[in-house]
């Protein structure tokens, strides 16, 4: 690996957090830029970590984007503390790298709960499945601390799993109107966080049944509300907003304070869009309360976020005149999704 050279994030946290580490790793500078909303995103756990792991950063004091990497080939590595309540991104960017690391890396988190913790058990058996050695709090280790052993990894053929959490307003789409879908693939057993929708949209009204083709879900006709703690999964608040702003009772999602930093502040922006359907949404301190109402037509604004424009698509099977501006952001994680969208409801 070596610079110069120039990495446009977008607005893709995984990037802006993943990366860095890995051009501490290469010879020469290394400039990370991206969106306006990329600037706002923060970078402090993964630069300041990076710094006491010995790596040298050039970010104006700013803690977030544009910063440029001025990797020297190698990095020292050892322990390091952070505080990664606002993403656990922080943690695996950092574990994901430290098998090159000189000294491997010791990552202890130090801030309030954790957000998203079946993200980081992905990265640790991803780590496990090419050969490095992780010590986690699960297998015996200190809670909140994540040690990887430097040494070589394994190279290996892998099939990697489809994305459930894109599946999710599928899934919505057959809750919501009473129907059917078939997701091809859905793994029997998996670390994935989307695989929690089986059990999500089964209580909000649903039912499932994973065959030899694929996951099977069927919509009931009825949609209830719930309440629901999203710490871990946190990614999956927008679609399930959706299907409980046309619930038959209140619903209230916790535990994703931490959204308010993804692509967009997600609680503001659910908020505001469903409430300008007619919708009765409130804030809280970690999430938001949902109490249904008779929606109407209207535009529902996206932010820039893939995941607003699907949870506008979900409200828009049961509520005429829903326009989704700018569905393209879509395309972040599936590029086809206006297509599959609409061969979906045979348009």
């Amino acid at each position: 690996l070596h610079g110069p050279a120039t990495v446009d994030v977008g607005n893709a946290g995984t990037v802006m957090r993943f990366l860095p580490p890995v051009a501490a790793l290469a010879d020469g500078p290394i400039r990370f830029d991206g969106d306006p909303r990329s600037y706002e995103r923060p970078l402090n756990g993964v630069i300041d970590a990076l710094r006491v792991l010995g790596a040298r950063i050039d970010d104006d004091g700013r803690g977030a984007l544009p910063l440029t990497v001025h990797g020297g080939g190698a990095l020292d590595g050892g322990p390091v503390e952070i505080d990664a309540s606002s993403s656990s991104q922080f943690v695996s960017a950092l574990l994901l790298s430290g098998p090159r690391f000189n000294q491997g890396v010791e990552v202890r988190h130090i801030g309030s709960s954790l957000p998203s913790l079946p993200h980081i058990r992905m990265t640790v058996d991803m780590l496990r499945a090419v050969g490095a050695q992780v010590d986690t709090p699960e297998s015996g280790g200190e809670p909140n601390v994540w040690r990887v052993t430097p040494g070589a990894v394994l190279g290996r053929d892998l099939t990697i799993e489809p994305d459930l959490s894109n599946a999710q307003p599928f899934l919505a789409a057959a809750l919501v109107t009473g129907g059917k879908v078939v997701v091809p693939d859905w793994p029997s057993r998996t670390t994935q966080p989307g695989d929690k929708l089986r059990e999500i949209f089964t209580e909000m009204g649903g039912s499932c049944e994973l065959t030899e083709y694929g996951l099977e879900f069927t919509g009931s006709g009825a949609i209830h509300g719930i309440d629901v703690d999203l710490s871990e999964v946190g990614e999956l608040t927008p679609g399930i907003a959706a299907v409980a702003a046309l619930a038959d009772s209140p619903s209230t999602l916790r535990g994703v304070a931490h959204l308010r930093l993804h692509e967009t502040d997600r609680l503001a922006a659910l908020t505001k869009e469903i409430n300008e359907l007619g919708g009765d949404v409130t804030e809280t301190a970690d999430g938001l309360h949902i109490r249904p109402r008779q929606l109407h037509g209207g535009i529902f604004h996206t932010y820039e976020d893939h995941r607003m424009a699907t949870a506008g698509a979900i409200i828009g099977l049961a509520v005429e005149g829903v326009q989704i501006e700018n569905v393209a952001t879509t395309a972040k994680t599936l590029p086809d999704f206006p297509d599959m969208w609409a061969g979906m409801l045979g348009a």
